[in-house]
């Protein structure tokens, strides 16, 4: 009969309160007022007969018994959550949905993707191509692959392919009066810049690779610029110029001949590149065959 009568809503409120230590921001998460988040805590409190937030001005901090509740409290939601998941879970049930950055899904998952079609014909992929990061709480994701260090607290994170960069360009520009063999020579070829590399502080830049190998560019030299990997790349398969690319990314093109790397200086970053999923969801049959995939295709010469 106790458990009958948890508070389950006022638990769920002082969850997404002590994470955020804010009212307002744990109204947002679950969808109500933060009034309503308020009622909800003072009913807890009521509840259990003991303080959980001190109200100090502007301030809200946990008491100490909220602090040491709250690890606990977390684990318990999350074990209900694979309780819900593996009640809902039935045999036609065989989506699986991957959130991926767009030049990853493209030029890596995507020329691969036939070979898992053809071992698991039975689960059907779901991708979605986004750079945003994924509250798998608040969404139906099953998987991330992510591009970073590999910070994801409270998740299962495993190291999928580790990354370096280097010049890529396409086979045209290697022949003719203007073909390029030297360091040299990339003064008077257009450099493609990736601006999204911009939030990744472990890729060299342009600039940054050109001081390494001792070029200086005149300052009328020709550039352009892409906010994404991918058109980035496109751009040098279409030969408007040398890129530098990621690795992993431009594997295929360089393996089928449309990109050639250029000299044998490569840059080793720290960044990698990840599988992300709730750690008590990575078990379920559909996930863990994925992530077995995605390890053997990792692993492929």
């Amino acid at each position: 009969m106790k458990r009958a009568l948890l508070p389950l809503n006022a638990l769920r409120a002082f969850d997404a309160a002590a994470k955020h230590l804010s009212f307002k921001k744990a109204a947002e998460e679950i969808s109500v007022t933060p009034a309503a988040i308020s009622q909800q805590i003072r009913s807890l409190e009521e509840y259990l007969g003991v303080q959980l937030f001190i109200r100090d001005k502007q301030e809200l901090r946990l008491t100490k018994q909220a602090e040491r509740a709250l690890p606990f409290l977390e684990t318990a939601f999350e074990n209900f959550e694979m309780t819900v998941d593996i009640l809902q879970e039935s045999e036609k049930d065989t989506d699986l949905r991957l959130t991926l950055s767009p030049s990853f899904a493209s030029k890596w998952l995507i020329p691969r993707l036939g070979r898992f079609q053809d071992e698991q014909p039975d689960i059907a992929v779901r991708v979605s191509a986004s750079m945003d990061l994924v509250n798998f709480r608040n969404t139906d994701f099953d998987l991330a692959v992510r591009y970073g260090r590999g910070n994801y607290p409270g998740l299962y994170v495993e190291e999928l392919m580790k990354e370096e960069v280097f010049p890529v360009c396409s086979p045209e520009l290697l022949s003719g009066e203007q073909s390029i063999k030297t360091y040299e020579d990339l003064q008077n070829i257009t450099l493609i810049h990736d601006d999204s590399s911009l939030e990744d502080e472990s890729c060299p830049k342009w600039d940054m690779w050109l001081k390494a190998v001792g070029i200086e560019l005149p300052e009328n030299s020709k550039r352009i610029h892409f906010n994404t990997t991918q058109l980035t790349l496109e751009a040098a398969l279409a030969g408007r110029g040398v890129a530098i690319a990621k690795g992993t990314i431009a594997k295929d093109d360089l393996e089928k001949g449309k990109l050639v790397k250029l000299f044998a200086r490569a840059q080793p970053v720290d960044f990698a590149y990840y599988i992300v999923c709730p750690e008590n969801r990575k078990d379920i049959p559909k996930i863990k065959t994925f992530m077995e995939w995605l390890r053997k295709e990792a692993a492929r010469p």
